[in-house]
C-alpha cells in the first residue's frame, strides 16, 4: 500500500515517492525504485531516496546544512507512527527570525498571533487545483474530504488552493524580498511573519471555486462563498480573516481553518 503522508523534521520533509515528479530520465528511474524521498524544505532539492537496498544520497554530502539525522529517525519511525502526535520544536525558527531582525513578542503584541509549530507529519487530502499534494493535519484533512463531496452534492465546487506551507516557504519569501531591498516593515503589510501563518499547523487552507482567481476578494461574490458561508460550520472550518478583523490582516473570503485543531494530532 502507498505511503499517503508526510513525515516532516526540521530542515527536511520525507515524501512518499509516488508523489514525486522526476526532473529527468534518472530521476525517474530513482523514483520508480524508491519508497520515500528525503526533500531539502529550503529549496525542493531532493537530496536522497530510500529505497528496499538502503539510503542512495542524490547529492554529494546530502546532510551539510541540515539535520540528517532527524530525517533519518523519522524515516525509522516505521512510516511515522513514532511521530503522530508530535510538533517540531520552534527554537531555529526564532533563531532565523532574530537574523531577520522581527521581534517576535513586538509582532505578537500588535497582531494577536502566537507562533504556529509544524506537525511532525501531515496527512493527504487529495489534491488542490493545481494538482499539486494537498497535505493537512489528519482532522483538518478528513474534514476538507466531507465538506467538498457535501457541497458536491449541493451542485458546487470547492476547490483546494493551498494548504499547508512550511516555516521554510515563508522565511524564503521574506529573504527574496529583502534581498531586492525591502525592509521586514514593509514586506509585514503583505505578509504574515514566518511562523505565524495558520497554514503552518495544517489546519488551514484556501478555499477557491472553478473560473474564479485565487485568493481575490471577488470569491465572496461567488455560490461556493454562500455555500461555505452557510454550511462550513457543520465540518468544523471557520473564516478566519473575516473584514476588520482584531489581527490587522486584510479581508480573506478564501482562508478556511479547522476548529478542531487540537484534536488532529
Amino acid at each position: 500500500m502507498r505511503a499517503r503522508i508526510l513525515l516532516n523534521t526540521p530542515d527536511i520533509e520525507l515524501w512518499p515517492a509516488w508523489l514525486l515528479r522526476a526532473r529527468g530520465n534518472a530521476d525517474a528511474r530513482i523514483l520508480a525504485q524508491s519508497d520515500w524521498v528525503l526533500r531539502r524544505k529550503r529549496d525542493g532539492r531532493y537530496l536522497a531516496a530510500a529505497q528496499r537496498r538502503g539510503l542512495m544520497p542524490l547529492l554529494p554530502r546530502w546532510t551539510r546544512g541540515v539535520d540528517g539525522d532527524a530525517a533519518l529517525d523519522a524515516l525509522g519511525s516505521q512510516g511515522g507512527r513514532a511521530l503522530r502526535d508530535g510538533r517540531l520544536p520552534l527554537e531555529g525558527l526564532k533563531r532565523r527570525l532574530d537574523l531577520l531582525g522581527l521581534d517576535p513578542d513586538r509582532y505578537e503584541a500588535r497582531t494577536g498571533l502566537a507562533l504556529v509549530p509544524e506537525p511532525a507529519w501531515l496527512a493527504l487530502a487529495g489534491f488542490d487545483r493545481y494538482r499539486r499534494p494537498l497535505w493537512l493535519a489528519a482532522g483538518a484533512a478528513r474534514a476538507w474530504q466531507r465538506m467538498r463531496a457535501a457541497a458536491y452534492r449541493d451542485g458546487v465546487v470547492l476547490e483546494a488552493i493551498s494548504g499547508y506551507r512550511s516555516h521554510d516557504y515563508q522565511l524564503g519569501i521574506f529573504e527574496r524580498k529583502r534581498a531586492r531591498g525591502l525592509p521586514v516593515e514593509q514586506i509585514l503589510t503583505v505578509n504574515a511573519a514566518p511562523g505565524y501563518s495558520e497554514h503552518h499547523g495544517g489546519h488551514a487552507l484556501d478555499i477557491g471555486t472553478p473560473g474564479e482567481p485565487a485568493a481575490e476578494e471577488s470569491f465572496e461574490r461567488t455560490g461556493a462563498f454562500a455555500w461555505l458561508r452557510e454550511r462550513a460550520g457543520g465540518f468544523g472550518f471557520r473564516m478566519s480573516y473575516p473584514r476588520d478583523n482584531p489581527h490587522g490582516i486584510v479581508y480573506e473570503p478564501w482562508h478556511w481553518c479547522h476548529r478542531a485543531a487540537d484534536r488532529d494530532g
